[in-house]
């Protein structure tokens, strides 16, 4: 490395760190994608949905993929750090150290972590899509070394009685589709929701909530004088009404 010029680690140490930045936006960028609307896409032929479904039917293979991916990249960017701020301060090893720790971990975590993990949870589409693409490759590459780890790792959650096979499924009970429909915003027009919403309320109601006392029913005997039917035609405020001949059980 001491032949090697400074402009060229330098390159290689902003190559790790995208590729760090990397990783940590695609973990945030998958981990933060809607479930449901996934599977909307991936029933759509969206290719980046296809893939990201097929890479989050296995969290543990995945996070270990990223994990793996990442840990290798930072490891690789801090030791060519060092060994760049010992070429800048070669006479003061203890210099060199605090600014390698100091310069290296706002930079990282700046360019690294806070912002692509950001980003990616702002809009983890526009991430976890393009990306899943990078990853399919990565998890069989890194297949033999990701199992060996997983083993160890699953093992370990086996202990505390946790199985990663046995995972929650993505179910909603009725108050939180309720919640997801109230939210929905402009994507659900509101006279959509209120209809969805009485739908979803129909579990509360009695049949004194729906049925009409007779007396209340208003309907058009067809033995009344046309006047008096057309008259009561303009004043209902029905859209729709019973036709009956003499009584309201005789409904034609």
């Amino acid at each position: 490395m001491s032949d090697v010029p400074l402009s060229v680690l330098f390159g290689i140490l902003a190559l790790l760190i995208i590729l760090s930045g990397f990783f940590s936006s695609s973990e945030t960028g998958m981990m933060s994608l809607n479930r449901y609307r996934l599977r909307h896409l991936a029933k759509s032929k969206n290719k980046g949905a296809i893939r990201a479904s097929k890479l989050l039917e296995k969290p543990d293979r995945l996070i270990g993929t990223i994990l793996t991916g990442n840990n290798l990249v930072n490891f690789a960017a801090a030791a060519l750090a060092t060994i760049i701020s010992q070429r800048l301060w070669p006479d003061n090893p203890d210099l060199a150290v605090f600014v390698n720790t100091i310069l290296f971990t706002l930079i990282v975590l700046i360019f690294a972590e806070l912002t692509p993990k950001t980003l990616a949870a702002i809009a983890p589409e526009k991430i976890a899509f393009p990306a899943s693409r990078a990853l399919l490759g990565l998890q069989w590459l890194l297949h033999p070394f990701v199992w060996f780890v997983n083993t160890i790792a699953n093992g370990l959650l086996k202990l505390i009685r946790i199985d990663v096979n046995n995972a929650t499924p993505d179910n909603l009970s009725t108050e939180e589709l309720r919640t997801i429909v109230r939210e929905a915003g402009t994507m659900i027009p509101k006279r959509h929701q209120h209809m969805l919403i009485s739908i979803l309320d129909l579990e509360k109601m009695t049949v004194n909530d729906i049925m009409v006392p007779r007396n209340e029913i208003v309907g058009i005997d067809l033995e009344d004088d046309i006047e008096e039917i057309m008259q009561h035609l303009r004043i209902t405020q029905h859209t729709r009404m019973p036709v009956y001949r003499g009584d309201i059980n005789n409904v034609v």
